[in-house]
């Protein structure tokens, strides 16, 4: 990797290294640099690496344009192996990326997307039942829930102990993703148990050549671009990321909760139109605030010019998915919760919680559309569910990957509710 030349239009930071900033500020590092510089873009270093920061629709264009960047070695291995892993689809470039994702593209069909939704408010109705005239922390809960709708969704029955295992696992890849020492470790370890607990299923289903389950039947049955099955280890990494992903949306929807209860205005326009649009709306406003994913990287395939700067091949890109949602260049008053800002217009360059570009040929997360059915089912839910909440410390801190609210949501289930149960 080379550094920029000093003609470059792009400001270099005037520091070494940033990456203990980035540790401290995390969500916010590359906004707050942006925003003192006046620039959607800028060059320092991170783990000692040369790297260009960017962000804004003008950089996700160019970050997503086919065949410029490979996600290979453009994210630290730590977080690599706990989420995507070695020879996934994210992993993948050109045919046989677009051959890959495309199997999972064609899982997520409507009639799947109802079903999920189905699930979702069946296992919530099951788990919230018990605390009527109870107070509960979502954050406690949510994960289990949204395990048991991940593994019947994909067609999977597990016995109760399993599931706390796979629970376990799950949780731990998504939890630790932004933890250093002991505890990254142990979710390392979990994240191979839940490997080798996926590879025994992979490997059943091929021996026993039986129907064992909707999804994992068809990574069992894929041919990659040299139509040959993929082997039990990648099809084990790539059933976990059917998996990963769905627990993961837990999260939207406690934030979700938050968005309703730190913005009274938007809930109670919610409560009184509840349609489709409405509700898609309010979810792609919480998408686009709350802190998910806050980047992504790129390396460079093809060299190529932009902002009058030449990268060259290896060098390394990262995009500001969560500045770019809240670009004051992109959306008026970034920083309000707003969803009718999205009720005539949906930015295909600035709304990207979970990546950009296209999401047939691009690395666009292929489970959006899930993501949106799910956190629209959930906010249903506990819309219609009689609550309150109680006295409790709402800040979600930005140096956390990723993170909850500070005391995990608390709600308080009335004895009697109109709505489900």
């Amino acid at each position: 990797m080379h550094l920029l030349s000093e003609s470059s239009s792009i400001p270099k930071l005037d520091r070494f290294d940033s990456t203990f900033d980035f540790l401290q500020e995390g969500y916010d590092f590359i906004g707050n640099r942006c925003r003192s510089l006046r620039t959607d873009a800028f060059q320092t270093r991170l783990m000692l690496r040369p790297v260009t920061c960017v962000r804004g629709p003008a950089a996700v264009e160019m970050f997503y344009a086919p065949g410029r960047l490979t996600r290979r070695g453009a994210m630290p291995a730590t977080v690599v192996s706990l989420l995507q892993d070695r020879c996934s689809v994210q992993m993948l470039d050109g045919e046989a990326h677009r051959l890959r994702k495309a199997m999972f593209l064609d899982m997520m069909v409507p009639d799947r997307l109802y079903q999920a939704r189905l699930m979702l408010s069946d296992e919530l109705d099951q788990t919230m039942r018990p605390y009527r005239g109870q107070s509960v922390e979502l954050r406690r809960i949510i994960n289990l829930v949204m395990c048991h709708v991940a593994f019947r969704w994909c067609g999977l029955e597990l016995r109760r102990e399993d599931m706390q295992a796979r629970c376990e696992d799950l949780c731990a890849m998504i939890d630790s993703v932004g933890s250093l020492g002991p505890r990254r470790a142990r979710a390392a370890w979990l994240r191979m148990r839940g490997e080798r607990w996926a590879r025994r299923r992979i490997a059943q289903v091929r021996r026993e050549g039986e129907t064992r389950g909707w999804a994992i039947d068809r990574l069992a049955e894929h041919r990659d671009i040299d139509r040959s099955p993929m082997p039990d280890s990648v099809c084990a990494v790539e059933l976990l990321n059917l998996l990963r992903p769905i627990v993961a949306v837990g999260r939207y929807i406690v934030f979700a909760i938050h968005a309703l209860q730190t913005n009274p205005a938007a809930a109670a326009a919610l409560r009184q139109d509840q349609s489709d649009a409405a509700l898609e709306n309010f979810c792609d406003e919480v998408r686009r605030l709350y802190p998910f994913f806050p980047v992504i990287g790129g390396r460079v395939l093809e060299p190529f010019e932009w902002r009058d700067t030449a990268f060259a091949e290896n060098d390394w890109l990262l995009l500001d998915l969560y500045g770019t949602c809240r670009d004051p260049s992109a959306w008026t008053e970034p920083h309000r919760f707003d969803p009718c800002r999205l009720a005539d217009r949906q930015p295909p360059t600035s709304l990207v919680p979970q990546g950009g570009g296209p999401m047939k040929t691009g690395h666009r997360c292929p489970g959006e559309r899930l993501t949106r059915a799910l956190l629209a089912e959930g906010v249903g839910f506990f819309l219609n569910l009689d609550y309150s909440v109680p006295p409790q410390n709402l800040e979600i801190r930005h140096d956390t990957i990723p993170p909850w609210p500070r005391d995990g949501m608390r709600i308080h289930v009335a004895a009697q509710s109109s709505g489900p149960f």
